[in-house]
């Protein structure tokens, strides 16, 4: 076998998950969370509640699933043991979850956003006009401006 083909098809097994598999990965804001212990669901992801804090900052309270001072009474069925159903969570408050590959990766709570979505103001930043100059977005508020981006990625 071609060593090329040997290393692509070693890699692509890597990554997919065996039936039944009791590990995972995921994704969330800027981390990437292993897990070696889930409990195996064909549509939902249960993890360990001693993992949860890890993956999202939350933690499960007798008053619910909890972040500083923010809790979300959860039913009784969100927890089994030692176990919280993560994806049923993530629906409860309204964010988007994706499961692909053994790969579990979760939205933004709309509740923890920014508060410039309800204020409709963007948060400030800066970036180097064409000359190099500094320019910061809050030297246009009450005018109207049109920011274009792009990613070479």
């Amino acid at each position: 076998m071609n060593r090329r083909i040997f290393l692509l098809a070693s890699g692509a097994a890597a990554v997919i998950p065996s039936r039944g598999a009791t590990s995972t990965t995921v994704l969330y804001g800027d981390r990437s969370v292993a897990l070696e212990k889930i409990q195996p669901d064909p549509k939902d992801l249960w993890v360990r509640k001693s993992d949860l804090s890890r993956i999202n900052d939350f933690e499960v309270k007798p008053q619910g699933a909890c972040r500083e001072d923010l809790c979300v009474p959860i039913p009784k069925d969100f927890s089994k043991g030692e176990f919280f159903n993560l994806s049923a969570f993530a629906r409860k408050v309204g964010e988007v979850s994706v499961n692909e590959g053994g790969v579990w990766s979760f939205g933004e709570i709309p509740v923890l956003r920014g508060s410039f979505t309800a204020s409709r103001i963007a948060p400030d930043f800066a970036v180097p006009d064409r000359k190099g100059k500094i320019v910061h977005l809050n030297e246009f508020r009450g005018k109207k401006v049109l920011v274009v981006t792009w990613a070479s990625w």
